[in-house]
């Protein structure tokens, strides 16, 4: 049975990937660190607290999907709008209220 930290773990791999990607917009460069900043923070709190409590094998396909779909984003500006969302997605899949 797969546990919320595997889900964590690829969203936190799948975020620092959009984050680098929309860094490269110089004019959203500290919106883009502070959002990843922020979203990053409030994942590794959840691995904290939940880390090791059981997830639905249907929930983490659903991180799995979502983490795909971020890796085929070739635009930053699209990348920015992913580090908005995507995290919320990934609470959302794993029971936790954003």
């Amino acid at each position: 049975m797969p546990e919320v930290r595997d889900a964590i773990e690829r969203a936190t791999s799948a975020l620092d990937a959009l984050a680098r990607s929309g860094e490269s917009v110089e004019d959203e460069w500290q919106y883009v660190t502070d959002l990843h900043a922020v979203w990053r923070a409030r994942l590794v709190e959840v691995a904290a607290a939940r880390g090791a409590a059981a997830l639905d094998p249907a929930a983490l396909e659903a991180v799995e999907r979502a983490s795909a779909e971020t890796r085929a984003i070739d635009d930053p500006h699209r990348a920015i709008d992913w580090l908005s969302t995507f995290p919320q997605l990934v609470l959302l899949a794993v029971g936790e209220p954003l």
